[in-house]
């Protein structure tokens, strides 16, 4: 093989591989996420994508644009406040490219002036505001970053879609007077919960000496009027026990006899006779007669006046 023949070899080699640089170049995969804002000859022909896009070698030059939501951070920025304190903020930010053709054409380094315009609008932001409202309203800051910011990358076709705050730091004597007062709002919340403590313990200490109280004196009436009903009841049943018994002894008494009488008459007087002291005894026929005398006495004096 001549050297004819190898210098053509080369030729045709290197026409291949040209070619097949221009086809590779000339066919772009785009995924779902990305989109390419063509140029043709330094216009723009608008985006393309996803899927395969074909592109003319050598006259088409492609950006690539990441549709995702993006989060950039914000180092630490020194912004002074409405009343004068220096202090330290950093924040990140998310945002989304929805005009792809807007956010190529638009601007020429995305990222370094969406940082600057970030950090301008935060010291804008925060001039404008008292150190206590800095502190205690995070996300009334956010909410008024968020809106700064958009309206400046919309014209970029960006959207920014949240803002947040990650830290603040003020100065070392705010930080020590916000630690003392800190202290001193603890303290003062453990007293007040201390006292709140001890008035309601009173209170449910009287609440409890009421209740036992009232359920003593309860307990006291139930048990006089337990006392009295049962004291009622025996003298109900005492007296119907007497009751009974003078009916016992009345039922008795009528049915013995006059010899009865007599006998036990006898064994009274036996009784009776039986003990040493001096004793007169009238039997009950004088007894009778002087009943009969007394009334005649008296029927002979009546008659006599008459």
């Amino acid at each position: 093989m001549d050297g004819a023949s190898t210098a053509l070899i080369c030729l045709v080699g290197t026409f291949i591989l040209i070619a097949l640089a221009m086809v590779a170049s000339a066919i772009r995969i785009v995924r779902e996420y990305e989109r390419l804002v063509v140029f043709r000859l330094g216009n723009c022909i608008g985006s393309k994508g996803p899927g395969v896009v074909l592109l003319i070698p050598f006259i088409d030059r492609a950006v690539s644009v990441d549709l995702r939501e993006q989060v950039r951070e914000i180092p630490h920025q020194t912004a002074i406040t409405k009343d004068n304190a220096g202090i330290s903020i950093d924040f990140i930010w998310y945002y989304k490219i929805l005009d792809p053709v807007e956010s190529v054409l638009q601007v020429g380094n995305f990222e370094a002036a969406a940082q600057g315009m970030a950090t301008t609008t935060l010291r804008a932001v925060i001039g404008g505001i008292q150190l206590d409202d800095v502190l205690a309203e995070r996300e009334h800051i956010n909410n008024m970053l968020r809106t700064r910011l958009d309206e400046v990358t919309e014209r970029w076709g960006v959207k920014v879609t949240n803002v947040e705050i990650r830290e603040i730091i003020p100065p070392r004597e705010i930080q020590e007077a916000m630690n003392r007062q800190m202290s001193a709002e603890r303290e003062r919340r453990a007293l007040v919960t201390e006292s709140t403590g001890q008035k309601e313990a009173a209170i449910n200490v009287a609440e409890g000496q009421k209740q036992s109280a009232i359920l003593k004196a309860e307990g006291e009436k139930q048990s006089a009027i337990l006392q009295a009903e049962g004291a009622r009841q025996a003298q109900v049943l005492r007296a119907d026990g007497y009751a009974e018994a003078l009916k016992r002894i009345f039922a008795v008494a009528n049915t013995i006899d006059q010899k009865t009488m007599t006998l036990q008459y006898f064994e009274t007087l036996k009784e009776l006779g039986s003990t040493p002291s001096t004793k007169y005894i009238f039997p009950m026929e004088f007894t009778s007669m002087l009943q009969n005398f007394v009334r005649g006495s008296v029927k002979d004096t009546s008659g006599d006046e008459a």
